[in-house]
């Protein structure tokens, strides 16, 4: 993965660094609910159709919080 330099980075318009952050935390997110299922024995591409866990609920959540959130951010350019 290419990462930005200290000085590229400070180049970003807020709203590319705001976009940069909720990319990389929507990646974390994503990838630890699907580990989180996986141990718990559930398949992560029905986590739409299944009664998750709280801990489960609580992440596929946040999840879409940040989806929104970026969705929003990039219809609002």
């Amino acid at each position: 993965m290419f990462r930005m330099s200290g000085l590229e980075e400070a180049r970003d318009s807020p709203e590319e660094s705001r976009r940069t952050r909720l990319e990389q935390k929507l990646r974390e997110v994503d990838q630890q609910l699907r580990r989180e299922m996986r141990a718990r024995g559930f398949d992560p591409d029905q986590d739409d159709n299944l009664a998750l866990t709280a801990p489960l609920a609580r992440l596929y959540s946040e999840r879409e919080q940040l989806r929104d959130e970026l969705e929003s951010l990039v219809a609002g350019k």
